[in-house]
């Protein structure tokens, strides 16, 4: 029988030159880190990274590397990528998509159309799910563009809204 091989993703990266979307992972057979370079082609600062995304997780030569990498993750790295293209730095890059990312509780989610809601509800999804994967699971993925304060407590609780004084 064929042996199925279990990659497990650890950071996933992207590089700008030449454009390419790095992984290191784990590979369960032989127990070494590896790194996997995905070129990134045809995409300029008018390509669509949902699209981008979609194609380089589906793509068969790199699903079974990207199956712990959500589709996300992917975006976010071809936005900044696309960010660069564009012209702008990293931080800049970083900025823009953490506005787009993050969730307004102002907003009224009525108003939005389908693909707009469709978005949030991903990212709310995203934040479950970040918030859900302890950093001991093996399945924890750390984003290296991304850092969380690793000692603040995930669940924080209705009531401590108060205390922002210091």
């Amino acid at each position: 029988a064929a042996t199925v091989m279990t990659y497990i993703a650890k950071k996933c990266g992207i590089c700008f030159q030449p454009p390419s979307i790095i992984l290191i992972y784990t590979d369960d057979s032989k127990d070494k880190t590896r790194q996997r370079i995905m070129p990134v082609r045809n995409f300029s600062e008018f390509s669509d990274c949902s699209v981008a995304a979609e194609q380089l997780k589906n793509n068969p030569r790199h699903k079974a590397y990207l199956e712990g990498v959500s589709l996300h993750q992917l975006q976010k790295l071809y936005h900044l990528l696309k960010g660069h293209l564009g012209g702008e730095s990293l931080a800049e890059s970083l900025e823009k998509f953490h506005r787009e990312e993050t969730i307004d509780p102002e907003e009224d989610m009525n108003k939005l159309d389908d693909s707009e809601l469709a978005k949030r509800k991903s990212i709310m999804d995203e934040l479950f799910e970040k918030n859900r994967k302890k950093k001991d699971d093996p399945d924890f993925i750390y984003d290296i563009e991304v850092e969380f304060p690793q000692d603040e407590p995930l669940e924080s609780c209705g009531w401590d809204v108060e205390s922002d004084e210091e």
